[in-house]
């Protein structure tokens, strides 16, 4: 885990991309809420013509004028600052856009504190204080909620503690001397709006944090799925996310499938080369697309064999999907079949062997290549049973976990058959099923 400078964490490698997302978010942000600093410059604008005496019309024009200069300067820099150099793999710019966030944070604590101070302490005209009382209140709330959609934690709490002790300050010296108080101004009015502020300012924060977790969450998430679905169908990708994505190789249960062409060494004694590889894609192909499609994973192609898996879900769900492929894959080899029976060429016969337990999965990564695969003693197993299986003639076989998993779950004219080999009897294999349907799977969906 990594945390960057706002105090907020970011899972494992791909922590620096989730904080150069939310900053590139975080600069989006301020060019929409440039339109905030121009409303702050109307307020101040009201503000100035509500005022008595030479001198208080006059520090608002010349804040009024150095907080639109100000921050008309601090837009340009930062829009400047984004096509910034990265030098020894540190960015300068991201630095100095840090440093012009903090400036800008600065500037919005700063005209806050002084319209509000200069109300305390000046007061308003008669026929104007409540006017005047209310437009003074309206910088300090419009530039929390601004600070606070920069999604930035540590600014928002910065700028809520600098205008909640400069007002608080203000308010206990008119106490102590209550000749500084402005005319039309009351201690029992300001009080109130103080603890307003602070109060708006905890659900602020608390919102910002919030805000900020839910983005570098969704962010990760987003990232783990563009990563995972180089290797995985887009819809696992979605739920591997969500249930750790990347973040490391994992143990999970997984449902094991692996398909073998029986005969295949005949075949290929027998056809010429062109056919065999236009038999071997094709069998590839509707394995493939009917595993995609109950949300399994090819995990690789092995000569004449495929092996995939099931991810997701509980364990009966993963065997419900595995089964469900396999009856998809005998619609489409029968289909197939047909094809080849029109074309004169010799019809396919498929083992699949189902398996279940505990594997490690995840993405291994040698900084060679990159692929998405299990290992464990699950998968020696199911290479074991899908030779046992072969080598007794079977289509569809399933060890006894796969087999208690789809209890009570079987299709209509499903039944098993317990085999009767040697190894099996002896131990050396787990229980093994023959699988037979004894009607005919719907025709699947292209």
């Amino acid at each position: 885990m990594e945390q960057d400078r706002d105090g907020s964490r970011t899972a494992g490698t791909n922590g620096n991309g989730e904080a150069s997302a939310l900053r590139l978010l975080q600069a989006a942000s301020g060019r929409r809420l440039l339109a905030m600093h121009a409303l702050i410059v109307v307020v101040l604008l009201a503000t100035a013509q509500n005022y008595d005496g030479s001198i208080h019309p006059i520090s608002h024009w010349i804040v009024l004028v150095a907080y639109a200069i100000c921050s008309l300067g601090l837009g340009l820099a930062e829009r400047r600052d984004r096509s910034g150099e990265t030098r020894n793999g540190v960015s300068f710019a991201s630095r100095r856009a840090e440093a012009l966030a903090w400036a800008s944070t600065a500037l919005n604590a700063g005209v806050a504190i002084y319209v509000e101070v200069e109300h305390l302490l000046v007061g308003a005209n008669a026929g104007f204080d409540d006017a005047a009382g209310a437009v003074s209140k309206l910088p300090a709330f419009l530039l929390l909620l601004q600070t606070g959609l920069t999604m930035r934690v540590s600014h928002t709490v910065a700028f809520a503690g600098a205008v909640t002790l400069a007002w608080s300050g203000t308010i206990l010296l008119a106490v102590r001397e209550e000749a500084l108080l402005g005319p039309h101004v009351s201690l029992s009015d300001e009080a109130p709006t103080l603890l307003t502020f602070i109060a708006a300012s905890l659900v602020v924060v608390d919102g910002v944090r919030r805000l900020r977790s839910a983005v570098t969450m969704a962010l990760r998430l987003e990232h783990e799925r563009t990563m995972l679905a180089r290797f995985v169908p887009g819809s696992v990708a979605v739920e591997l996310a969500r249930e750790g994505g990347l973040g490391s190789v994992r143990e999970r249960h997984a449902c094991l499938f692996a398909l073998d062409i029986r005969g295949f060494s005949a075949l290929t004694r027998e056809q010429p080369p062109q056919q065999v590889v236009r038999a071997l894609l094709d069998v590839r192909a509707l394995t493939h697309t009917s595993v995609t499609q109950h949300d399994g994973i090819v995990d690789k192609y092995i000569g004449d064999g495929v092996l995939a898996h099931f991810l997701v879900g509980s364990p009966e769900r993963q065997a419900r999907a595995a089964l469900d492929a396999a009856r998809t894959i005998r619609t489409r080899l029968d289909a197939l079949n047909r094809e080849r029976r029109e074309a004169k060429l010799p019809p396919l016969a498929i083992t699949i062997a189902l398996h279940a337990g505990h594997v490690l999965a995840g993405v291994f990564d040698d900084g060679l290549r990159a692929e998405f695969t299990v290992l464990g003693p699950a998968m020696n197993m199911l290479a074991r049973l899908e030779a046992q299986a072969k080598s007794e003639n079977l289509a569809l076989a399933a060890s006894d976990e796969v087999v208690r998993l789809l209890a009570g779950h079987l299709p209509d004219g499903f039944r098993t058959t317990r085999a009767g080999t040697a190894d099996v009897q002896e131990g050396r294999l787990p229980a093994l099923y023959a699988l037979t349907d004894e009607t005919p799977a719907p025709v699947p969906s292209a």
